[in-house]
């Protein structure tokens, strides 16, 4: 299963929405996922992927990780899978 998919399947999971659902270009506030909701998307993506997001729930707009939409969180997550960020 690719990174894009794995990372819909888990958006869908927390916005209890179908895959085919979650488009690339969705917000997280499209597809009905609060504060919580994120915030337990990012553990899940975390502990799928073996990774460490670098973002701050408490100020989620001060992040260096972009969470606009489906598309962006996909690439920040392939970046830092890749190792390109600290």
């Amino acid at each position: 299963m690719s990174v894009q998919d794995k990372v819909i399947e888990i958006v869908a999971e927390q916005a209890v929405l179908e895959p085919g659902d979650v488009h690339l270009d969705s917000t997280l506030e499209d597809l009905g996922i609060d504060s919580l909701g994120l915030v337990e998307s990012i553990f899940a993506i975390e502990e799928e992927f073996d990774i460490s997001i670098p973002f701050n729930a408490n100020e989620p707009t001060k992040s260096d990780f972009d969470i606009s939409t489906v598309r962006s969180i996909i690439a920040g997550i392939e970046t830092l899978i890749a190792g390109e960020i600290p």
